[in-house]
């Protein structure tokens, strides 16, 4: 569990976000600390991955800004972009691995971008990397000879091939059976106490929130805002939205 005390290493500021004219989230506001598993939250359509894919500078937002270990993500170009973008990993939803490529070259791609470190030296990280994740041998399986939740280790992998302070998932355990979806849960939380790395998940699944969260935003489609902030107990328990209460207390 991560300490409250714990320095903020992402902060969200005032953000507004959405696509031509249509506004997803407005108003987002809330603070990430180092160390912590962060868990975004809420209905189908309330902006989940449209706010994920904002705070990993994929998106422009219509106002706001996204700081990550003091630096502004959305005003940030050239080399100084570059360098924030080296501080994190992400694994999109389904892994989005290149299927035309074999796992090691799949992992080293961030390394040949970002790095001028020779091919062996390139390799020997994605083998440190895949073993990190319980998938060392499979350096040159392609990612159609693994299962669901050896491509999400893998693409696991991947996003750890810089070394980031922060890790951002989108729907880790999408397409997973219970028991591949909590071994998942069980290295987010080996690696987060291990390496120390900042977890950030957009996620639906009750039970992997229950396990792995530190703490959690929900977010409300009508509103287009927070409408809910706090440790999954809390929130299923105490909140003061009838909703949220709700959507915890839900069959998982």
């Amino acid at each position: 569990m991560v300490m409250l005390d714990s320095e903020v290493i992402i902060r969200v500021e005032n953000l507004t976000a959405g696509y031509d004219d249509v506004v997803i989230v407005k108003d987002i506001n809330f603070e990430v600390r180092t160390g912590e598993v962060f868990v975004i939250l809420g209905g189908s359509g309330c902006g989940k991955s449209t706010l994920l894919k904002h705070m990993i500078g994929l998106l422009s937002p219509v106002s706001g800004k996204v700081v990550i270990e003091g630096n502004d993500i959305v005003s940030a170009r050239g080399q100084k972009r570059k360098n924030i973008l080296r501080r994190i990993g992400v694994m999109y939803q389904n892994g989005a691995l290149f299927g035309s490529m074999n796992i090691m070259e799949n992992i080293c791609l961030g390394l040949e971008e970002f790095t001028n470190l020779p091919k062996d030296a390139m390799e020997f990280v994605a083998r440190i990397r895949l073993k990190v994740v319980g998938l060392e041998g499979c350096e040159f399986k392609m990612p159609s000879e693994l299962s669901g939740g050896m491509r999400k280790r893998a693409a696991i992998a991947r996003a750890m091939a810089l070394d980031p302070k922060v890790l951002f998932l989108d729907e880790p355990s999408a397409g997973l059976d219970p028991i591949i979806s909590s071994q998942l849960d069980d290295l987010i939380i080996e690696l987060s106490r291990s390496l120390g790395i900042t977890f950030i998940l957009v996620t639906h699944e009750l039970p992997s929130i229950y396990k792995v969260a530190d703490r959690a935003i929900m977010l409300d489609k009508t509103t287009k805002t927070i409408v809910a902030t706090g440790t999954p107990d809390y929130l299923r328990d105490k909140s003061d939205n009838s909703w949220v209460r709700q959507f915890f207390n839900r069959a998982s």
